[in-house]
Order: C-alpha cells, then structure tokens, then sequence
C-alpha cells in the first residue's frame, strides 16, 4: 500500500543561466540555519568547481538538503546553460516539483523554455520565482505574462497552469507572496514549497526500488551513485541487484555497503533510507546513471528516458609539436586516455571513441562550452594535448541524405546592431524567424542556423554587437544539409623557423596582420604567429635578427615599437581554429599550429584537396 511520507520535499531549482539559481540555493541554506551566525561563508558556495566559480555558471547538479518546519527540503540546483541540459534532464527524475527562477527584468529565456518542457513532461508542479525584483528596471507583472504565456504554449495542465508565484531578491535574501509586501526574510518561498510541492509516495513494504539519476566521483570510493528511494526500504549490507530499463540482459548482484543522506553541503552516513530520501551509494564499481537498484526477490527497472545525444566532436590529440613535453606533466597516449575515459564517469552527455591511431581520440560532448571546459580542467591538472576544430554529427536519414543539427538561435541586440547581426548569421546559413522590436531600442531576432554555423561565432559576436549582445542557442533537432559554410575570411600568419622571436622580425611581420605572439617567446615552423590581413596564409620569419654592420649599434632595435599582441582566451582559440589547424594546449600556454608542419608537404596537402573538390 502506497503512504505519503509528510516529512520530505523533494524539489529541483531550473532557470535559465544567471537568473540567479545559485544565489537563491545560497540564502535557503543561509536561512535554514545550515551555517553557524558567525561562518565566513563564500557566496554562491554550490558553485564548487574552480571554473564554475570563475564564470559563473552552474555545471553539475549539486545536492543539498535544509531543514523548516521539521521538514527536510531536497534540493538540487542545477545548470543553466543549453550544453549541459543533459544533468537537467536526468536530475528532474528525483523531484515531486521544481522551482522555476525567472529574472525579473529578462523574463522567460530559451533555456527557460527547455528546462520548464521537461518538467511539464514529467508532470511535475512548478513554482514560478520571479528573481532580482530589486533591480531598478524589473518588469514583474510583465513577466508573470510571459510565464503565463509560455506555460499555454507548451500545453500544461490546469493545475500547472495554477501555479504559485513568489517575488524574490535572492541578493538582497528575501521573498514576498505579492509585490506590495514588506520585505522580511525568505520564508514566503519555504511556506509555498511546502504547502504546494506534493510529498513523495511510495510503498515501505513492496520491493527495493532506486533509481539512479546522478553519479558522483570521488577518488578514494570512486563511483558514487545518487538515487531516490522510489518503493521499500534500502539498508546497510542488504543484498541487492543492479537492473537497467535500457539494457534488460543487465542483471548484477551487489551488497549495499555505504550510504549517505544530504544535510546542508555535508553527507551524513545512515544506516537505512526510506521512500522519498534522496541518498548517495558506495561500493557498487560499475554503476551508471539510469540503472535501478532492487531487491534481489524481484528486480523491476524503473523507466528512464534516454540521455540527449552529443552534437559535435573534437579530435583530442597526444602533442607532437616541436615543443611537446616541456610544460605538462601528463603527455603520453595512455594518460589522455585514462582521463578521457574517466571523465565518462561523472559525464553522461560525453562519448569518447578510440580511432585507428592510438594517438587520437574522438570526444563529442553537448556544445563547446561543453568540451572547452572539459579541456580547461584538463590543462589545470597538468595535462599536454592538441585538439581539432570542433565539427558537427552529421546523420542519415532513411533515403541516405545527409542530415545535420539544427539550433534555434535567440539574439537580443541594440537596435543599431540588428542588421550587422542579420547579415553575420545569413552568411552562415541562419533563417530569420521572427523578428520583435521593444519600447527600450533593443531588438530580439529569432534564427533557425545549423550548429556549425554557431560555431567559432561567439567572439565575432560580441565585437560585431560591442559586448552589447546577448546570444542564447538551443538544440531544435535534425534537418537536411544546408550547404558549404565559409569560417573565417582572413588566413593565418604562420612562423617560417624554429627559434625565439625578435622584436625586429615582428616588427616587419605587423605590417601583414595581427600578432597573437610578443618578442621572446618560443616558436617553431608551421606555428600560427597571427591573422593575415589577406585571405591566403602567409609565412614569415619572425625569428630574423637585423645584421649589424660597421656603424650600426646594437641598440638601434630599441627604436622599433610593436602594436600590442592579440591575447585569446581558450574559447576565442577554439573558434578560431580553421579545418587544418589545431590547438596546442599546455596547463602554461595556448598554441595555434597548422596540423601539418612542413611546409613542402602543408602545400601538397592543399594541392591535393582542391583537385579532389
């Protein structure tokens, strides 16, 4: 018999990225009394990886728990930004209902829309929190319109149409049921979670069942698997099998030897776990996301839908530059693929494929976000590889045509800027949707644009839009090839010798282009020094020294002033990168090299390409 276990809520909070989530995660903790009254706390302290708390961007769910009113509240924050929908979809499996964050001056955004469909899918009950209220340009009544709207867009219930809706500054750490309210605390948005969020059911006396929605990695348990309780009881040392909805001949005979619950950002280790409790489980090896741990009498999987699959792939290469090996401390082919491979345990929207070369592996992942920070925590940990130009999944359909992935692409510019933007996207393939103007002289364009014409557009993006821009894709599914895509008009400056540059070789190499090198750094031939401000490559010495005769001083160089050199980020790198580049990444320095270095066989290769088209 199914009971109601009154003293649990289980929520998800899902919004688009930095509409405030994590700040929001922050005060609940805060305020439930999680944190002694006198704890130097950090501010967005979910936020634990190093990258995560640099751009500020969620990237793995994280859970925590807090208690009000003797409840026990679950909660799982989670990420925000399109390429890391993968962690959204599966968290939301946990959960009896989710907490909807909206900004109050920007309203429902695409990401928005992407995470709230899931939850009206799972028909979960939404809170809608309308954030930032303190910002002086907040529009709240406008924005319960566009979440209104949205929510008829998608088809919702009744009930979910009914939803609460709760006014907050999560910066300011306070909430109100209606806007005239006077500030106080944030127990108008505990009240509501746990009056309108449904408490979880289940059966305490029918079979074990617990799905497991979220893997965590620790080195010294290695995987730890994160589940709800769905029906029965899970005890230490009980007898156990691991089953999967997906892969029916799965069937693994476990002991259950560790187990812990969430309390505040600890984990406590308990020794049973009834219906409705959110716990972490150690000691089982081989344990993946999607698989239902039951009891050994009668193993029943619990359906789990399937995890979105990557869009793009990059070539992750052993370095074989002139340089290689100077820098990282891991740079054989057995360490990138142990790495590689166990990235695969935490991330689910990752593949990672061997090629014919066992100095090369295929990694495709969400987007480039995606595997930029893949590649950003690899160069931390002492890493040395080179990567390829991110490329899309192309598929076929059933009459062998080429399909490949579609984005719908939101731009909200300035007016003056709408029509540079139109003209950069067309260029790349991008269809104008829709196009609406608002009272405040910023325009929203709506594109249909293949995947790779996103790509390596960002930076372009915001100097095309002088940072005024805001860019936001979303996967919208397969559709017929679109034809050929020209990346970038301008060709690459690319180093002629080994050595180290000099200001004088620089000196006349400046006037071809833009440098991305300053004197005294090492290079080597075929290593891209800048962009051409022609289309074709050009090679140039930028090791050449002036020879000093009879009259002329050594000093005289001193005269020559260099323009300052481009410095790009690793996701202005990445996007840079043409078909027959690749990136040179070290935990010290970022290189552009064409992929082949001699220039004899550099101009063969090309040679050949063009009889072949």
């Amino acid at each position: 018999m199914n009971i109601t276990r009154d003293d649990v809520r289980n929520i998800a909070i899902i919004a688009h990225v930095d509409h405030g989530k994590t700040t929001l995660v922050d005060q609940l903790l805060r305020q439930s009394g999680v944190f002694r009254a006198n704890q130097e706390v950090q501010e967005r302290v979910m936020d634990s990886n190093d990258i995560e708390r640099e751009r500020g961007i969620t990237i793995l769910s994280k859970n925590t728990a807090v208690y009000y009113k003797d409840i026990k509240i679950n909660i799982i924050d989670t990420p925000g930004h399109a390429d890391f929908g993968g962690e959204v979809e599966r968290v939301l499996k946990m959960v009896n209902g989710v907490v909807l964050v909206v900004d109050a001056f920007e309203g429902a955004m695409p990401q928005t829309k992407f995470v709230l469909r899931k939850a009206l899918a799972l028909d979960l009950p939404v809170i809608v929190c309308v954030n930032k209220i303190d910002r002086p340009e907040a529009r709240p009544d406008e924005v319960i319109d566009e979440v209104l709207e949205l929510l008829m867009d998608m088809d919702a219930s009744e009930e979910q149409l009914d939803c609460p809706f709760v006014f907050a500054s999560a910066r300011d750490g306070y909430a109100l049921k209606n806007i005239g309210d006077k500030p106080v605390d944030m127990k108008p948005l505990f009240d509501t979670i746990v009056d309108y969020i449904p408490a979880p059911t289940g059966d305490p006396e029918a079979n074990t069942q617990v799905l497991i929605s979220t893997i965590d990695y620790n080195e010294y348990v290695g995987r730890i698997g994160v589940g709800k309780v769905d029906n029965g009881v899970l005890k230490i040392n009980q007898d156990a099998v691991v089953v999967n909805h997906h892969d029916p001949d799965k069937k693994e005979k476990v002991r259950i030897s560790k187990m812990y619950e969430f309390d505040g950002l600890k984990k406590i280790e308990v020794n049973e776990a009834k219906i409705g409790s959110i716990v972490a489980i150690s000691g089982i090896a081989d344990i993946h996301i999607g698989d239902t741990i039951c009891s050994v009498d009668n193993p029943v999987a619990i359906p789990f839908q399937k995890i979105s699959e990557p869009t793009i792939s990059m070539q992750f290469n052993v370095n074989d530059s002139p340089l290689a090996g100077q820098e990282g401390k891991f740079i054989t082919s057995r360490h990138l693929r142990d790495r590689l491979f166990r990235e695969l345990n935490t991330d689910v929207s990752l593949r990672v494929e061997e090629t014919e070369t066992t100095e090369s592996f295929k990694v495709s992942g969400r987007g480039e976000l995606h595997l930029s920070v893949l590649i950003e925590n690899m160069r931390r940990e002492g890493y040395e590889f080179s990567v390829s130009k991110a490329e899309v999944l192309y598929k076929e359909d059933e009459k062998g045509k080429k399909l490949e992935p579609m984005e719908l692409c939101y731009v909200d510019v300035p007016d003056e800027f709408s029509g540079a933007v139109i003209e950069k996207l067309s260029q790349r393939k991008g269809e104008l949707r829709n196009m609406s103007v608002s009272g405040s002289g910023s325009t929203r364009l709506e594109f249909s644009i293949p995947s790779r014409g996103i790509i390596g557009y960002r930076s372009e993006f915001m100097t095309s839009t002088k940072g005024n821009g805001v860019m936001n894709t979303i996967f919208d599914g397969y559709a017929p090839y679109k034809g050929e895509i020209t990346y970038r008009k301008n060709g690459s400056l690319i180093a002629f010798e080994s050595g180290e540059s000099v200001t004088y070789g620089l000196f006349s190499a400046q006037e071809r282009g833009v440098l991305f090198i300053g004197p005294g750094e090492k290079v080597y031939s075929g290593m891209i020094v800048g962009e051409s401000s022609k289309t074709e490559d050009i090679e140039i010495n930028v090791c050449k020294r002036k020879h000093l005769t009879n009259t002329r001083s050594s000093g005289a160089d001193d005269a020559l002033t260099l323009s300052p050199k481009k410095v790009m980020s690793l996701e202005q790198s990445l996007e840079y990168l043409d078909t027959d580049e690749l990136l040179e990444v070290t935990p010290t320095s970022l290189r552009i090299r064409k992929k082949i270095l001699d220039p004899t066989l550099r101009k063969r290769a090309s040679f050949k390409q063009k009889q072949q088209k």
